[in-house]
This record gives C-alpha cells, structure tokens and sequence, in this order.
C-alpha cells in the first residue's frame, strides 16, 4: 500500500471535524499516552490543546532531551538554480515572474560551496527550481561530486525523481532529502499549480516513498504552512512521517514547519498560521513520532526560533540565502522567498551556546557508511 492509498482512507471534511470536536478530556488523554494514535494527534492539533500548550511544551522538552539531549544541528541552504518551468502561485520562481534568472556552473558551485564551507557549515542543502532542461539529474551529480570533499552530509530539495533517479543521488554522494508536498488537498493544489510537472499531485505525494526504496540516509517532509488550513495540513503531515517512519525504518525521517513568507508575485496566504499553532505542530510531532528531526528555517524571526530552541526543535538552518550564488553575489539573483533571521552562522551558534545548547556543525559523515560495509 502506498501513502496515496492511506491519505485516502482520512478524507479532507472528515479529518477537520474530527479535530474541531476534540475536547480537553481527549487532549490529557493524548498528553497521558505513552505512544499517540492518531485520535490523540487530532487532540493536540485541537482548538482544545491550546490550553494546554504549557504541558504539551513540557512532554515535548523532555522527549527531545532524551532522544537528542541539548544538540542543535545546523545547516544551510545553497540554490544552484532559480530557473523553474512551474505555475506554482506561492512561489518567487513562479515561471510567470519577470525575474532575474540564473543556474550555476560548477565553477560557482563550488566558490558558493567554499564560502558556505568557510562558515564553518559540514551539512548542506542543495536547492534548484524545476526546469529539469538546465539542472536536471546529469547537472546535479556534476554539482554534488565537485562540492562533496568539503561536506561530510548533503541533502537536496529539488524536483520529485523516479527511484532509480535518487539511487543515482544517494550513489553520487546524497544522504538526505527534504521534499514539501505543499498541500495535502488535492482540489488546493490543482488550483495552486495550474501549469508544469508539478501539477502532477500523485507522482509528488509518493516521492518520499521512491527515496525510501532508494536507500536514502534521511527524508525530509512538510506541508507549506499557510496553504490549506492547520488543522488538516498539521495532521496528514504527521500523517505521512508516521507513514514513512513504519514503512523505511532505516530512513530517518524529518519534518519541517516553513510558514509562508513574501516572496516575488505578492501571493498571501490563504490562511494564518499562529505561533500558537506553530508551537502546536511542533510540539505533537515530537510526541508522534519522537526520534524525528524537527527543522525550523529562517523563514522564522530570531526570536521565534529561539522560543522554539526547547520544544523540540533538532534542526536549523543559519545564514540563509534563497538565491542562486547568493553568498558570492549578494543581490544579484531573485530570491525565491525573503528570509526572516538574518543572523549569521556564527551568531546563530553563539545564541544556540546562550540558552544551553551546543551548536554542531557536523552531525554525520559519509564514512559511516564505508565503515559498516
């Protein structure tokens, strides 16, 4: 059974009414179970929980001390391509804006690379848009071998690939994969991709099932926040990463909260997203799926993240740029979204050292791997 067969045994109405009937008796039931079923995820998604988000934030602090004790991993994002063939409306890539557009040759991958490397940066990210004719499978693996002496982990978020596409990946050098199904509503997201392979809902909903069967180290979901409703995006999400964490016990799996920012096209979002609610989705995927990797972007403000530092975050980004060669050439490429914490690398790891937690740069090397062989 794939996860398309499963999200459709939950329909879309069912799942919303389902947590808006939640009441304070289900969420300390959810707060007393030592495993959650997916009732109990409903309860702490539940306008309900919010009145409980002091215990809620308690459970959540004292699972991710015992899984992940007081380590805070950083990493960075590095586009190669801003270059898109896509319809998404959300998206500064968007193939409709007028934009400046540019896709890296590998001369400035790696200056980029030798840069972010400088920061001090062992784990990396690696971003194109969708315009499989310029960055497409060949262009990636030239991009990862040249840049891969100075990462011990390089992850990617680029366009969804058939399996035998991401065994190419994990056999060039890729441990992880970070893919946003956006929304969780197909009727949502015909009407937000009217154009590009990208409309294509089913073939990316079951993307993180190829990168399983391809061997791949971590893979990374999430739905775009600010899309769909909370309610139903916060629970098919959890939906999916327990999904995948039964179906790929070998995988790690991870799961981001990017809310959306401003971005090229003016798009707003279709609906607001609290901190509350943010804290909420947070906080029950810890208590779902406890060993998870919990990422927080520079999408969010400086003083959010710091809130969110005990509550069961593993993972941030830090010194974030969203264009192309953007370290390099500050300003001379469009950004696929604005960024919220401008702090730098180091910065970031002085305020991580502040509140009691150790900044670690390098959290897995390819090595390991070679070793168990």
């Amino acid at each position: 059974m794939s996860f398309y067969d499963e999200i459709r045994r939950y329909p879309l109405e069912q799942v919303r009414d389902q947590v808006a009937s939640r009441t304070a008796a289900d969420v300390e039931r959810a707060l007393a179970a030592e495993r959650l079923g997916l009732a109990d995820l409903q309860a702490l998604l539940s306008p309900a929980a919010q009145d409980y988000i002091e215990p809620l934030a308690q459970k959540a602090h004292r699972l991710t001390q015992q899984r992940f004790g007081n380590n805070i991993y950083l990493y960075t994002p590095m586009y190669l391509s801003n270059e898109c063939s896509n319809g998404c409306k959300y998206c500064g890539f968007n193939a409709c804006n007028k934009i400046p557009r540019a896709t890296l040759t590998l001369e400035e991958i790696e200056r980029e690379a030798r840069i972010i490397n400088d920061y001090g940066f062992r784990h990396i990210l690696l971003l194109t848009g969708e315009a499989q004719k310029l960055a497409d499978n060949r262009y990636l693996v030239a991009a990862i071998e040249r840049i891969k002496p100075l990462f011990s982990s390089i992850s990617i978020e680029v366009y969804p690939m058939d399996t035998d596409g991401y065994r190419q990946m994990v056999a060039a050098g890729v441990d992880g994969l970070t893919l946003y199904q956006e929304t969780y509503d197909p009727q949502l997201y015909a009407d937000l991709h009217p154009f590009g392979k990208k409309r294509d809902y089913h073939y990316r909903l079951e993307a993180p099932d190829r990168a399983g069967q391809a061997g791949l180290r971590r893979i990374g979901i999430g739905a775009l926040l600010g899309l769909g409703d909370f309610a139903s995006e916060a629970f098919y999400t959890g939906l999916h990463a327990q999904y995948l964490a039964r179906r790929y016990w070998r995988s790690q799996v991870s799961i981001s909260f990017p809310r959306i920012r401003p971005a090229d096209g003016g798009f707003a979002p279709l609906h607001i997203i609290s901190d509350t609610e943010l804290v909420q989705m947070v906080c029950a995927m810890r208590l779902l799926i406890p060993d998870a990797g919990l990422f927080l972007s520079t999408r969010e403000s400086a003083r959010l993240r710091d809130a969110l530092l005990p509550l069961g975050i593993t993972h941030m980004s830090a010194g974030s740029c969203t264009a192309p060669g953007g370290h390099a050439s500050k300003g001379a490429n469009s950004e696929q979204f604005a960024i919220d914490d401008d702090r730098s690398p180091a910065a970031m790891s002085r305020a991580i050292r502040a509140r009691g937690y150790e900044a670690v740069w390098k959290d897995w090397d390819s090595a390991f791997l070679n070793a168990a062989s």
